[in-house]
């Protein structure tokens, strides 16, 4: 959520900043501003509710100098999108300008007490409560600009990332973390501000990643310098980024969705290389190499997840369950860490994140390993906090998702929880040779499989059209296809606003079947699998009540072919590999119908890329 940048240096800020905001949009926001200090040190805030574009048209007529500068992207939490209440804010005195990314919880208690000392506020929102506690400690204290930040953060709780500049002091800028992401990118007598990479990577390749509880006094002609809230000062931890800057354009395609989608048997093989052998017959994790006592003793395994993720973690508990023998919980982060979880040292907990920086799952992480278990991250984001704040991992490797609605995402996470099942199982010994190699080979052959699977785009796009005018959808799937509905049916609500529901197809009997009638299409996953004749019979009564089925199938089927009213047909694989496969008409038939009616598929409504914050 939101999108911080920042710029220091020789160059023109502005132009800098602007991109740097474009290169965010995928974060999801409502509202986007940019503070500058121009060459006689006016401090100079200029913002826009709604896009960028509405920013930059705003700004067409003003002063624009200046080569030290923030910027911003807002996802609304305290107060409505709006002009007033976007970011960056101003001190009382407009010396002081700051963004935010993050929920200061008290900021109601100091807001008061500053009104009290005389204090006035411009806007509805958490963040300006911060800008004006620093200045007032300022001039209370007399303090410079670095000191009085230390003290204001002492004061807050919440989470937060920040950058502070003051028009007074032109070649400086300050900016601090806590549970919320912020990178600063090193370049040549310049310095770039990021919540994360994608800002940054054009201009240098080396970033330090702020530390929870970190301040980073960046200033022109020096070096960069980290410290605590404290004072002490930390060692730079300066990181390579390797990202290819295609991996964020789009590439010809219409919607980064669209390419998403379509890059994912490049990006699975990139998953699996150097894991899975070339002969296809082995797989090997360094995680399970390095730890393998503690994973292989753990008596139990819980994932940790929001949203598609948890839905990855669905498939890869029945895929550990089988391969390995052990117990597999699946919680959803944000309600694990307000439970009192029953947590042990025999435990091991997978966390599970896109972006690295999911709030929930990061506190639930750290619930964990209060409790004394083993964590285990499996993540897209190199260097982001959560596999910071895990023992292991394995990152999926699947580049930079730019649509806020996961695709390639889903299939990396899934991918690699069924290498660590393989692995782990393979290792306890509770998998059969036979079996085990038959999966490996199998799994390493489905990038090819879902290139094919690709050329039933065309169909879905034809299809979609049909379908477009429907208020409600049922996805209805058993086994390793019940949580591929689930998947599905978050995919169409997330980007086309239909209401969807997934269902284990046995349970649409003990109520969804009220809502069946010719007016509601239910996608069926009915695939070869070990329950197709169970859910043959749950097509037969949705069509005794007039409900239009589109069933996906494996090639050559002729059953279900001669009942559901569209069918879309599949290659047959392993039933513990058909949610890779199975997943990709669906994400295509969701984008399909998003863009028949109109909607922004790549920032859909109301929606982040990367929730950092509850």
């Amino acid at each position: 959520m939101c999108g911080i940048v920042g710029y220091i240096g020789k160059q023109d800020a502005y132009p800098i900043l602007i991109k740097g905001l474009r290169r965010l949009e995928y974060r999801g926001y409502d509202s986007a501003g940019v503070a500058l200090i121009s060459g006689n040190n006016e401090l100079n805030v200029y913002k826009a509710k709604g896009k960028v574009d509405n920013l930059t048209e705003f700004c067409s007529d003003k002063d624009i100098s200046g080569c030290v500068g923030i910027a911003h992207t807002r996802w609304a939490t305290h107060g409505e999108p709006s002009a007033r209440n976007a970011h960056p804010h101003f001190s009382q005195s407009h010396n002081l300008a700051i963004i935010h990314n993050g929920i200061i919880e008290n900021y109601a208690d100091i807001k008061l007490k500053l009104q009290q000392k005389g204090v006035t506020f411009k806007s509805d929102t958490d963040t300006e409560v911060l800008v004006q506690l620093v200045e007032y400690i300022m001039v209370k204290k007399n303090l410079p600009l670095l000191e009085a930040v230390q003290v204001a953060l002492y004061q807050v709780i919440g989470a937060y990332a920040i950058a502070i500049v003051d028009k007074r002091d032109p070649l400086q800028i300050i900016a601090a973390r806590k549970q919320s992401p912020l990178v600063v990118g090193i370049g040549e007598d310049e310095f770039f501000l990021g919540s994360d990479a994608s800002p940054i990577i054009e201009y240098t390749d080396k970033v330090v990643y702020l530390e929870d509880g970190n301040i980073a006094v960046i200033r022109l002609g020096e070096e960069l310098k980290v410290i605590s809230l404290l004072g002490e000062e930390q060692d730079l931890k300066v990181k390579k980024v390797d990202i290819d800057l295609g991996q964020i354009e789009k590439g010809g395609y219409e919607h980064f969705m669209l390419k998403e989608i379509f890059e994912q048997p490049d990006c699975l093989t990139n998953c699996m290389r150097g894991r899975i052998n070339v002969e296809g017959n082995h797989v090997t994790l360094s995680a399970l190499i390095d730890y393998r006592r503690q994973l292989l003793e753990a008596k139990r395994i819980v994932i940790v997840a929001c949203g598609t993720s948890w839905h990855a973690g669905l498939i890869g508990k029945q895929v550990i369950e089988s391969c390995c023998r052990i117990p597999c919980e699946v919680e959803y982060a944000s309600e694990f860490r307000y439970r009192n979880p029953v947590v042990t040292k025999d435990d091991v907990v997978i966390a599970i994140s896109q972006s690295g920086e999911t709030a929930d799952t990061l506190a639930a992480i750290q619930l964990a390993k209060e409790k004394g278990a083993f964590i285990y991250g499996i993540c897209n984001a190199i260097g982001s906090s959560i596999p910071r704040a895990t023992d292991t991992g394995t990152y999926i490797h699947v580049g930079p998702e730019i649509g806020v609605a996961s695709t390639k995402a889903f299939t990396g996470q899934v991918t690699v929880l069924t290498m660590f099942a393989l692995a782990l199982g393979e290792a306890k010994g509770t998998i059969s040779r036979s079996d085990y190699l038959k999966i490996v080979s199998e799994l390493n052959k489905i990038p090819n499989i879902i290139r094919n699977v690709l050329k039933v785009n065309d169909q879905i796009k034809n299809l979609a059209r049909t379908f477009t005018y429907a208020h409600n959808f049922l996805y209805l799937g058993r086994g390793y296809s019940y949580p591929v509905a689930l998947e599905g049916a978050l995919k169409l609500k997330e980007i086309s606003y239909i209401h969807a529901e997934g269902y284990p197809a046995a349970e649409m009997k003990h109520g969804p079947i009220a809502l069946i009638d010719s007016d509601m299409p239910v996608v069926v996953i009915a695939t070869h699998n070990a329950m197709y004749e169970k859910v043959l019979s749950n097509i037969q009564e949705i069509k005794a009540r007039q409900g239009r089925v589109i069933a996906l199938v494996s090639e050559g089927d002729e059953t279900v072919s001669k009942i559901a009213d569209e069918v879309i047909q599949l290659p047959s694989v392993l039933d513990c590999l058909e949610p890779l496969v199975a997943t990709i008409p669906l994400q295509l038939l969701a984008y399909h119908v998003a863009v028949c009616k109109g909607k922004n598929v790549d920032q859909p409504r109301n929606l982040a890329k990367s929730v950092t914050v509850e």
